[in-house]
């Protein structure tokens, strides 16, 4: 009988959760979450929260019918919060899986995501949307300092999702879903230092955060410290023509010191949060820094520039369902004043002083409902409207410029359509999986530009519960931005350029500022993409993604200097008459086209480390979800936006770090590969043709063709280890072609960070000789374990002055330790 009712058991899990969602938002099956934390013997797990469904029914199917007798009931509930969209998720991470990270903030943990978070969207993707239980906020601030171990789940899902929320499909989403009842008081320590010594940083930061279903208060008080590091402790060899001593006066990391105070507070409107909720967050930011850039030619005191910047910012959040809809409104504003003072370069005791005061308010509100119920399901529809504006006062005393005062305003309007074509689960044409439509179209009004546009189409197909494509066609207008518009001319001596042709390094007087010539930039991206769960390796899946970008009128920062360049921009440069580089205009530049092409693909692995415990909640074999859910199914659900208001029943304390609920590790393994296939770029009408990756370029070291990217790591017993890497393949940067020129070689570059931490409120002999070190956490970080930096070398092997390793990463291996108390 035993083994019968596990057979059964296990038969009706694995059906919960191939299930297919029953909703057009695609809500995943969460029975194995609530099941990890069940007691002994409860096969529900779900407290208030679950619904009793059959194993044969699908998640969505109506609770109120009788299973038929005999039959297993087990739970196939939805998370409050989750992200209902007909594109899966790439990766699923449940509590035990962030806890396996070990990652003391949310920003950590992020960093460590970094591959499976990354976009080839564009000329490179953007940093990834970040929602809330399923919601817009106002700005990251309002989560940043939330502590990992408050997270429920996290969701990664791909670019076309950021088009629900009102975001351009340029960035793929994380989804953060807390806890319903969570309270920590959090104190963290951090020093570092590079392994050669010259420079430390010493962090410190105290934080309070307490969740009470939809009520949270979220209070951080931090402090950084970074002293200096200046070239003569790495042995900078100076330039032709610098002043003895210049290396003790010429700094390579600056001395620095930033205070932060942050504070978030929401509420729920109405009983128990169901009428929508209130989000407002403060933050205030001082940073102060003095770095030295050489001797006085009069006096040979040393050069200091200093600079102080004050920045006050703010946020409210408004989440109200409306019937069927949910309607999200946010405002964001931040103020920053900013001063620094320069030294004059040949003139005793004087100096230059910039200020610049910077302003900006962002409103965005989206309605995101479902107008139209079709026979494959119903179609969802996001309308969003806005106004941000911006503004930049500055000025500075080495220019004769009167003040600089830039403004810009914009009004904005969107909609997407996401309408399903065929379904599985309603039999609208099952055998083909599926299908959904997604439509979108954007209109910006633009105070200083005039009127910009977007639209894009889109396909996804659910082929089988394991296997999802997408397609999809982005047509963007970008504008310049406002400082490359109408920032003030700014002319500096004395800055070391690499002139190629020459193969020397010149001290060159550089002008900088905006450039009202700059045109409109139209982006026309195709995606194409594949997310494939792995038959036989649960909690993991394949994921391949082909990006083709083509852009007219491209707004770019004067190129990384080169013959090439030199050529196409000539009236941009001025050499004397033995054909010394002695001056350079490096104002932007409008790039005629530029077209790229890559496939980005990847693997993610995850599973579990030992048996679990005796009497354990029965986890999920294998660990995680790091492959995500399966394809969703067409048809209706719950409104969308439902996640964001009331309980989420059955919510989780704040218990020790890191201690899994059947007592199993956990391990993960992540590998990206990209592999660029075309990147040129028309400099002008008729101008050159330079390809980025046969030895031109636009920036540094042009564009590798190959690179790698891989986090993982395992957690076990409170014992972690975690590791990320990169690795880029090396390129090459062509002369004239001219005897006396010579090409640059920039060497292939690979870089491991390693965390090794242990929870020590886990070791129960050191908790009952030292009763504090319960939920404590120390860490030991090391950083470019290899100590590895770029090398650069000319045609005869020789490192060009401009190019020496300690000028690329004056750092290096860096080595740090961390402690976490929680109370």
């Amino acid at each position: 009988m035993r083994r019968t009712l596990t057979h059964c058991l296990t038969t009706g899990l694995v059906a919960a959760a191939l299930a297919p969602a029953g909703s057009a938002f695609a809500a995943e099956p969460a029975a194995v979450d609530r099941a990890a934390d069940a007691p002994a013997g409860d096969i529900t797990g779900g407290g208030a929260e679950a619904e009793a469904l059959t194993a044969s029914d699908p998640v969505g199917a109506d609770p109120r019918e009788t299973p038929r007798g005999g039959e297993i009931v087990v739970v196939a509930t939805r998370i409050k919060g989750q992200v209902e969209a007909p594109q899966p998720p790439l990766v699923t991470l449940n509590e035990e899986d962030i806890a396996a990270y070990g990652a003391a903030s949310i920003t950590d943990l992020l960093a460590a995501l970094a591959p499976q978070t990354g976009s080839g969207r564009g000329r490179g993707g953007g940093r990834p949307v970040v929602l809330l239980n399923g919601q817009r906020i106002s700005g990251f601030r309002e989560m940043r300092n939330i502590p990992p171990e408050a997270i429920r789940r996290l969701e990664i899902l791909p670019e076309e999702v950021a088009l629900r929320f009102g975001y351009p499909p340029d960035q793929r989403v994380i989804n953060f879903i807390l806890k319903d009842k969570f309270s920590a008081r959090t104190v963290e320590t951090e020093y570092g230092q590079p392994d050669r010594g010259g420079s430390s940083t010493t962090e410190v930061e105290g934080s309070l955060f307490r969740t009470m279903g939809p009520s949270r208060l979220n209070l951080t008080l931090s402090a950084t410290d970074t002293t200096p590091l200046f070239e003569s402790e790495r042995g900078v060899q100076q330039a032709a023509g610098s002043l003895p001593g210049s290396a003790g006066a010429r700094t390579l990391i600056a001395d620095s010191r930033d205070l932060t105070a942050n504070a978030t507070w929401t509420t729920g409107l109405g009983e128990q949060g169901l009428a929508g909720s209130l989000t407002l967050n403060g933050a205030f930011t001082r940073n102060d820094t003095t770095s030295f850039f050489g001797l006085n030619g009069l006096t040979l005191d040393p050069l200091a520039r200093r600079g102080r910047t004050e920045t006050t910012e703010g946020g409210i959040t408004f989440a109200k369902p409306l019937g069927t809809w949910q309607l999200t409104a946010t405002v964001d504003a931040s103020h920053a004043a900013g001063l620094t003072l320069i030294d004059r370069t040949n003139v005793a005791r004087q100096t230059d002083s910039a200020r610049s005061l910077t302003d900006s308010v962002t409103s965005l509100v989206t309605a995101v409902g479902r107008p139209l119920s079709l026979p494959a399901g119903d179609v969802t529809a996001t309308i969003k409207g806005g106004f941000a504006w911006s503004g930049i006062v500055s000025s500075d005393t080495r220019t004769l410029l009167a003040e600089t005062r830039l403004r810009r305003g914009n009004l904005s309007t969107g909609i997407n359509l996401g309408v399903p074509l065929t379904s599985r689960r309603n039999a609208v044409l099952p055998g083909v999986g599926d299908l959904t439509l997604n439509l979108s179209a954007d209109l910006d009004r633009l105070s200083d530009f005039g009127t910009l546009t977007d639209w894009s189409a889109g396909l996804t197909w659910g082929v089988t519960e394991r296997l999802g494509l997408q397609a999809s066609y982005i047509v963007n207008q970008a504008a310049p931005g406002l400082t490359d518009l109408g920032a003030p001319l700014v002319v500096t001596p004395n800055v070391a350029i690499y002139d190629i042709s020459r193969q020397e390094t010149a001290l060159v007087t550089v002008t900088t500022g905006g450039n009202r010539q700059l045109q409109r930039e139209t982006q026309r991206d195709i995606k194409l993409g594949l997310n494939w769960q792995l038959p036989g390796l649960n909690g993991s899946n394949l994921v391949v993604e082909y990006f083709r970008n083509r852009s007219d009128n491209v707004t770019a920062g004067f190129p990384v200097f080169t013959p090439a360049i030199e050529a196409a921009f000539p009236g941009r440069v001025t050499r004397d008459a033995g054909g010394r580089l002695i001056a350079l205009n490096r104002l932007p530049v409008t790039l005629a086209e530029q077209s790229s092409s890559r496939l980005r693909y990847g693997l993610n692995l995850s599973g579990g480390i030992g048996k679990p415990a005796p009497g354990a909640g029965g986890g999920r074999p294998g660990g995680g979800m790091m492959g995500g859910g399966p394809p969703p199914g067409g048809g209706s659900g719950p409104p969308p936006g439902a996640g964001g208001g009331g309980p989420r029943g059955g919510g989780f304390g704040g218990g020790p770090p890191g201690r899994f609920g059947n007592g199993q590790g956990r391990w993960n393994l992540s590998l990206y590969h990209t592999v660029q296939f075309e990147n040129q770029v028309i400099v002008g009408a008729g101008g050159p043709v330079l390809d980025l990756l046969s030895g031109d370029a636009l920036s540094g070291g042009g564009v590798a063709r190959h690179s790698l990217e891989a986090e993982g790591g395992a957690f076990y017993r409170g014992f972690g280890l975690r590791f990320t890497g990169t690795w880029t393949a090396p390129t090459r940067v062509r002369s004239t072609g001219l005897p006396a020129s010579s090409d640059l070689r920039f060497g292939a570059l690979a870089k491991f960070n390693l965390r090794a931490f242990i929870d020590l409120g886990q070791q129960k002999g050191l908790v009952k000789a030292a009763p504090f070190l319960k939920n404590a956490r120390f860490a030991l970080m090391v950083d470019n374990v290899l100590d590895q930096r770029q090398r650069v070398t000319d045609g005869t092997g020789v490192v060009p002055i401009g190019y020496q390793p300690d000028l690329i990463d004056p750092v290096g291996r860096f080595i740090g330790v961390e402690l976490r108390k929680q109370f």
